[in-house]
């Protein structure tokens, strides 16, 4: 990963921090977001000395205009960005709005991706060949994507409906952004890391733990970001290492669209 430069949302805590380690480990320029400095601050010294060069950046990414800020410093120190890691996410236990007025799972594990992507897609392109990694769920399964209610549930569930509905998003979002660079030499994937002991439990309220360590969650999205063996492979839902089919509603590409331009309007993207 030598010259590769790279960039990584949720980078300073379980699968996140490992993929920003790992890809520094093998000599990769590694931009990183987080949200709290004195996570920032102890993730750099956790991680020390590489090979590689470490550039953290703050933002809140549920915020759009933080996530725009992110954007635009990405774009105004670096030419290039060969790999793209959207790995911020959580399950918000009781309902509450982004700083957009958006219910917050939905923000911050859909918008941000989507807006974030969308915004350096001109320097992931340039930098071709390039990949951009998204990091789902299984939980997406059994879900369906409420156009009635997109971003504003009535009924919020515990949040548990809002997320699931959030990793179909990634997985739509994933297909259909494939889809519309079929031309390029960019590939775009999805990922399910399992199962993960992280501190994404307790920020959902659960009281049981994850059953795989972080490095044992982040392999495969590291594997997607740097393997030979992925070159070309695009379009794509991976679970350990496998190219597995996700559910039948992700496949709809009519709904796909429709997220899409949704999307779009909620970030007041201009297509």
């Amino acid at each position: 990963m030598n010259g590769k430069i790279c960039l990584v949302t949720g980078a300073t805590d379980g699968i996140g921090k490992v993929t920003v380690r790992e890809l520094a480990q093998q000599g990769a320029t590694v931009i990183a977001v987080g949200r709290d400095p004195a996570k920032i601050k102890k993730t750099i010294a956790e991680i020390g000395q590489t090979p590689g060069t470490l550039d953290f950046l703050t933002a809140d990414l549920s915020s759009q205009a933080q996530v725009r800020t992110i954007a635009e410093t990405v774009k105004s120190k670096y030419d290039r960005l060969h790999v793209l890691v959207n790995n911020a996410g959580a399950m918000i236990p009781e309902y509450c709005e982004s700083a957009d007025g958006i219910e917050m799972t939905f923000a911050l594990n859909h918008l941000a991706y989507f807006l974030l992507t969308n915004l350096l897609l001109d320097l992931i392109t340039a930098s071709a060949p390039a990949r951009i990694i998204n990091v789902a769920s299984d939980y997406h399964e059994k879900h369906t994507i409420n156009f009635d209610e997109l971003g504003h549930p009535l009924d919020y569930h515990g949040g548990w409906t809002s997320y699931g509905s959030s990793k179909l998003a990634n997985i739509l979002f994933t297909y259909e952004l494939a889809r519309r660079l079929n031309r390029t030499d960019v590939t775009v994937n999805a990922v399910h890391p399992g199962f993960v002991n992280t501190n994404f439990q307790n920020a959902a309220g659960l009281n049981f733990r994850g059953q795989l360590t972080p490095e044992e969650g982040a392999d495969t999205q590291i594997w997607l970001a740097t393997s030979d063996e992925v070159e070309g492979i695009t379009g794509k839902y991976f679970v350990r290492r496998r190219e597995t089919r996700s559910s039948n509603a992700s496949y709809d590409e009519a709904v796909a669209r429709r997220l899409w331009d949704a999307s779009a309007q909620m970030v007041h993207l201009t297509d």
